[in-house]
């Protein structure tokens, strides 16, 4: 068994920016995990440290050199190695100099293309003392960060000036500069509480030492628990619940190493304000927890952390209370201005607004949308007054000033206010479902207004950027068409809205002004979406290949896709889907080879053999079976009962040839294949299913 030791590697800095902590800690870590691995340096574990002045890794278990490896190398061939006297070639000759062998040394590898010269070797691993320097270079340059700086006179660079490097193997220090830092074994506490050196005999002692004698928890995940268990507790002496978020809580971790809980008040008068306004300018402003009661009302405290043991807890506290009063009441004028003018009197000012140089200004957008919104809501025979009238003013809260200061309430305050003014619930709340869902798995909207113009606004942005020429390309998104593609799609699935998307998309096309290709945008739109959906469903487990199988059908309503999807899914299971699915794999390779044209028609007077005959009256009779199942969208139904001609179609294929050389039967033979394809086309291409 090989030696090990553990590594310890430390990077102290200055304050970290919070909301890169954590990727760059866990990019370190996989980075140095790939390092290792590509050195064939094996190991147990690796455990990240990230704290605000620090990122660490302690690397348990390292072997303390790589293992040994034999190294072949091959020279010339056997038979241009010697010379006709026996004497080495020149060829043999110079691999013996590059290899520094002499003849006694070298092999001959035989191969199934001939007999060459060889020369193995046996090379000693290297140190891992010797390799871990470059491995850390390395795993620091490929970090994620956007813009490097220097300080000071050297030419090292990196997101934050570098003011201590601990590296240790074993008790052993490894001498390396890494960032214009040596390397030594000294770690640094808190900047205040223990600014001293605190020196470290083994990387065990890494995050206890830290802890007990440096005041800095250095674990991310023990911090974390830490500040949300402290803000329970001190929620809980003011009969309130903390609200931690996980967001803050992640930047909370980031700002502070010895997080200290300081509970705080403000004006209960405050409270009359939306909860949403109080909770975004004590999370955002202030990365303040708010407090609310059981029942989730927010209560007149917010949590904040300081990175420090304070003698004067009062004076922090009163100091943070200061700090958020102007800002409540900053939030309150804002209410009480934004309420002197109506959301539909603002409506004219969206023209003053670009929503994109070639679409149009904001009142463009919403008077696409509204139209829109129109439209779907008579597809789906709903009443259209609310949806028509929520999307006029679905865009007016931008001008606020509560969303001038706050861009993350657009929606919320517009709803807020819709109903100062009031405007129906149903109305209000599209005003807020128009963005959502948000994020991944978000929520969808609740109410049927929200729903359809929710749906009308995603679509109206995907066509209006792709007829732009804006097309997403990469990592590079700025009008976010994958969130509006993949929300879009969600509406139309889970909300089963049975609403032609192609012509949905014709829709919103037709009502831009600028020049185009409509029908290769309408394409380009579509695939877009078609591509997000492939992704939604295999997330849901559906097969690669039954999503392929009802793709090459191409239905335009997305539950009718769904529910094939489940067809498909249950007809595979079926004895009968391996041969018929390979049946029609030869069904449409033998109509693609056709030479003439094949129509799904045939003569019956034409037809000469028994299972030929048999295929046809089988075929006709399903067809007739399946098109009351096919008008319900009773897809598996349909599917169960084609699988009923596996039989048939076996035995046509043992004893009829379709190519014959008779024109006029083989005419009718294909047309016999193109109407059997043509009745599971009618759900889906089932030859696309694979075993």
């Amino acid at each position: 068994m090989s030696e090990t030791r553990d590594l310890l590697f430390e990077l102290g800095t200055e304050e970290l920016p919070p909301k890169s902590l954590l990727a760059l800690s866990r990019a370190l870590k996989n980075n140095v995990e790939s390092g290792l691995a590509k050195a064939s340096l094996g190991f147990d574990e690796i455990v990240p440290y990230a704290a605000p002045r620090r990122l660490a890794v302690w690397v348990k278990g390292l072997a303390t050199a790589q293992p040994g490896q034999t190294v072949e190398r091959r020279g010339p061939a056997l038979n241009a190695a010697y010379q006709p006297d026996g004497s080495p070639s020149k060829a043999l000759e110079g691999f013996m100099r590059s290899c520094g062998a002499t003849l006694e040394q070298l092999t001959t590898i035989e191969t199934d293309k001939g007999a060459w010269i060889g020369f193995r070797q046996e090379v000693k691993g290297g140190r891992t003392e010797d390799l871990i320097p470059d491995i850390l270079h390395h795993s620091l340059a490929a970090l994620p960060i956007a813009k490097r700086m220097r300080w000071g006179a050297g030419t090292a660079e990196f997101v934050r000036p570098v003011h201590w490097i601990v590296l240790l193997f074993g008790s052993d220090v490894i001498d390396a500069e890494i960032l214009g830092v040596r390397s030594g074994h000294i770690t640094y506490g808190h900047r205040f509480h223990h600014p001293d050196g605190l020196d470290l005999n083994a990387p065990c002692e890494y995050a206890e030492k830290l802890l007990n004698e440096g005041f800095v928890v250095a674990d991310f995940e023990t911090r974390k628990t830490k500040i949300r268990e402290s803000a329970e507790a001190a929620a809980a002496e003011v009969n309130g619940c903390a609200h931690v978020e996980a967001d803050l809580l992640d930047e909370v971790a980031s700002l502070v190493e010895w997080p200290v809980p300081v509970l705080g008040g403000f004006d209960a008068r405050f409270l009359s304000l939306p909860p949403e306004v109080l909770v975004t300018t004590m999370q955002a402003n202030q990365k303040y927890f708010p407090v609310k009661d059981k029942e989730g009302a927010l209560l007149p405290y917010f949590i904040t952390f300081s990175n420090l043991d304070s003698r004067s807890p009062d004076t922090v506290r009163a100091g943070n209370e200061r700090v958020v009063r102007p800002r409540l009441s900053d939030a309150e004028f804002f209410w009480d201005q934004d309420r002197k003018q109506t959301l539909e009197s603002r409506v004219p000012e969206l023209s003053q607004i670009t929503f994109q140089k070639t679409l149009g200004s904001l009142l463009d957008k919403t008077e696409r949308v509204k139209n829109l919104a129109v439209i779907i809501a008579e597809r789906l025979n709903t009443e259209s007054a609310w949806v028509e009238r929520a999307a006029l003013l679905a865009k007016a809260d931008l001008l606020s000033l509560m969303v001038g200061e706050f861009p993350e309430l657009q929606g919320t305050m517009g709803r807020y206010y819709a109903l100062a003014e009031g405007e129906p619930e149903d109305i209000a709340a599209a005003i807020e479902e128009q963005y959502l869902p948000k994020v991944s798995g978000g929520p969808l909207p609740q109410t049927a207004t929200g729903l359809m113009l929710a749906l009308a606004e995603k679509i109206d942005t995907l066509t209006g950027i792709f007829s732009a020429g804006l097309i997403p390309t990469g990592d590079k998104d700025p009008y976010a068409l994958r969130r509006a593609a993949l929300g879009a799609i969600r509406i139309l699935l889970e909300a089963e809205l049975d609403l032609d998307l192609p012509e949905l998309l014709d829709s919103a096309l037709a009502q831009f002004t600028h020049p185009f290709d409509a029908e290769t945008v309408h394409a380009n739109v579509y695939d877009f979406i078609l591509e997000r959906l492939r992704g939604n469903c295999l997330e849901r487990g559906i097969r690669h290949d039954e999503f392929e199988a009802v793709l090459a059908v191409r239905p335009g309503r997305l539950p009718d896709f769904d529910s094939r999807l489940k067809a498909v899914g249950e007809f595979r299971r079926l004895a009968e889907a391996e041969s018929l699915s390979a049946a029609n794999k030869r069904i449409r390779n033998i109509l693609r080879k056709a030479e003439e044209e094949v129509v799904a028609n045939v003569d019956d007077q034409v037809l000469t053999e028994a299972e030929e005959k048999h295929l046809l009256e089988a075929a006709r009779q399903a067809k007739e079976d399946i098109l009351p199942l096919l008008h319900e969208r009773d897809y598996t139904a349909a599917l169960c009962r084609l699988a009923q001609l596996r039989e048939t179609v076996d035995a046509f294929f043992d004893r009829v040839m379709v190519m014959t050389e008779d024109a006029e039967l083989r005419r009718n033979r294909l047309g016999l294949l193109a109407i059997v394809e043509g009745l599971f086309l009618n759900i889906a291409d089932i030859s696309k299913l694979q075993g």
